[in-house]
């Protein structure tokens, strides 16, 4: 048993991020022809681009986008649309980066940024790309949260006041169009391990020593953008057919939800 995305469109948002790019090259190994959507690194999309057809030979477009803006987005769609049809998955991954304060001290408008990038991102790949879902009677709707949805901890108020509403809209989705055979489900990664980390740092046992955080982990190390890319591309596959509304931790069992 293996995970199979071939014949399939992936659109990824935030593409060229530390996550994003890693999202992106495991649903090209998985099969899937990818849709590389930037904001602000134009040269790495062409070349993240080139590197997934020449080494997976699927399909690969390079696409900039606004994901806060709804004629941006229905602008990208257009353009995946013309060039390799409908999409059959959507990971909407982008987030507008802000520095975490008290309450007391945040700028309301990271609290906008927050909503505009969290909220209104997913509300927008909805409406622009569901439609299409739902004509076919298929579709994979997955977004990114994060484990502090579900901590709550001091200066998280500005990203979390997004995230927590990212995962209402998507939970309301997942019982709208379920009947279309549509999924909508969220992964939630922790403090991940990705390129700049190892770069930084060395190798992942170097990575994983003497950190409080680690210590909290029931796994004992953090996890690895592959890892959170694992879990993305099985929701995105046939494999995951059952599954929707899910809020999944991808981060070493710093989180629990529980029944």
């Amino acid at each position: 048993m293996k995970i199979d995305l071939t014949n399939k469109t992936a659109v990824v948002t935030g593409a060229t991020g530390e996550l994003g790019r890693t999202i992106v090259r495991s649903l090209a190994e998985c099969g899937a022809d990818v849709v590389i959507c930037y904001y602000n690194k134009k040269d790495f999309a062409n070349e993240l681009k080139n590197e997934i057809q020449e080494k997976y030979s699927v399909k690969a477009i390079s696409v900039w986008a606004d994901v806060t803006d709804i004629d941006s987005i229905m602008a990208m769609k257009n353009e995946v649309s013309n060039s390799l049809g409908i999409a059959d998955i959507i990971i909407n991954n982008a987030v507008i980066q802000i520095n975490w304060k008290d309450i007391l001290e945040q700028d309301p408008k990271d609290y906008e940024s927050q909503f505009k990038s969290c909220v209104m991102h997913n509300v927008y790949m909805a409406k622009a790309f569901v439609p299409d879902m739902i004509k076919q009677k298929y579709g994979r709707v997955i977004g990114i949260n994060t484990e502090c949805s579900m901590q709550n901890f001091i200066t998280q108020s500005a990203y979390v006041s997004g995230k927590r509403g990212m995962d209402g809209v998507l939970r309301v989705l997942a019982r709208e169009v379920g009947k279309y055979n549509i999924t909508v489900n969220q992964v939630a990664p922790g403090w991940t391990i990705s390129d700049r980390c190892r770069e930084a740092d060395g190798s992942e046992s170097n990575i994983n020593q003497d950190f409080p955080y680690i210590d909290r982990l029931p796994l004992r190390r953090r996890a690895t953008d592959i890892e959170v890319a694992n879990a993305i591309c099985f929701l995105a596959s046939d494999l995951a057919g059952s599954i929707t509304g899910v809020y999944l931790p991808v981060c070493s069992g710093n989180v629990m939800p529980s029944i």
